[in-house]
């Protein structure tokens, strides 16, 4: 079974979104989180969509999953927040 030619993309998530005829924008949001979640601890996740944009979004920039590889690479590239705890109490 073909699954794509990306290591990033493994079990072919990503690969097969594009290929079925019709998917909803929360559909590619789904498989999208699917394939995050399944990524080795550590991976660069800028890295990673920015091989998805170049495998698949450029290509086809009206399909519903290029809009969020789109999203996710500009989240990437935000400024991390920090996070703000209740540090120092007890």
């Amino acid at each position: 079974m073909d699954k794509g030619n990306l290591d990033i993309d493994p079990r072919g998530l990503i690969f097969e979104s594009y290929r079925m005829e019709g998917i909803a924008p929360e559909e590619c949001r789904s498989i999208f989180l699917d394939w995050a979640l399944g990524l080795p601890l550590g991976t660069d996740m800028a890295a990673a969509l920015n091989v998805l944009a170049a495998e698949y979004a450029e290509a086809t920039p009206a399909h519903p999953m290029s809009a969020v590889i789109r999203e996710g690479q500009d989240r990437a590239a935000e400024k991390p927040r920090r996070k703000r705890g209740r540090a120092g109490r007890v």
